[in-house]
């Protein structure tokens, strides 16, 4: 009776091992394939995340080869390193804002009491930005003509301004 107790036992250990190991290998194959669909549906959102940012980024002045060699070819001896001029171009146009009648590039006087300032700045090419302005209850947009002097300032001229009905 002792021996066919540990018979029965040994048995049940040896059944139970291999439903065990089955189980656990199951569950790592499981595992594995559930990884590789999360991870191929990741790599495909990323793709199309990067395809539409693509197409975001298609009207401005980092992405526009043409307009960059603009700046090349009017001075051959200076280049322009676009990196640079991107940001100094947004803080002139936005150091405007501090104007006490309100950014003068908004193409706007003042409506009320709160003057019109620059809210956000797309520069499109080595001629045009487009900004968005408000003065808090107001909002409008306004397309900008600059330009890179030989002595290296920058100005502004106002294209066209659009005020939004409130």
């Amino acid at each position: 009776m002792k021996k066919s107790l540990l018979l029965y036992g040994f048995i049940l250990a040896v059944l139970f091992n291999i439903y065990t190991y089955m189980f656990l290998n199951k569950e790592v194959k499981f595992e594995q394939e559930k990884f590789a669909k999360v991870t191929t549906k990741l790599r495909d959102s990323i793709k199309k995340v990067e395809l539409k940012l693509d197409d975001a980024n298609y009207f401005s002045l980092g992405k526009n080869e043409n307009a960059q060699n603009y700046f090349e070819a009017t001075n051959p001896d200076k280049t322009i390193l676009i990196e640079k001029l991107i940001p100094v171009v947004t803080e002139k146009l936005l150091d405007f804002n501090n104007n006490p009648k309100g950014n003068p590039y908004t193409g706007q006087d003042p409506i009320g009491p709160n003057k019109f300032v620059i809210n956000k700045v797309r520069i499109l090419n080595h001629r045009w930005i487009i900004a968005d302005f408000s003065d808090g209850e107001y909002w409008g947009e306004v397309l900008i003509k600059y330009f890179v002097n030989t002595d290296e300032s920058i100005s502004f001229e106002v294209n066209q301004s659009l005020l939004y009905n409130k």
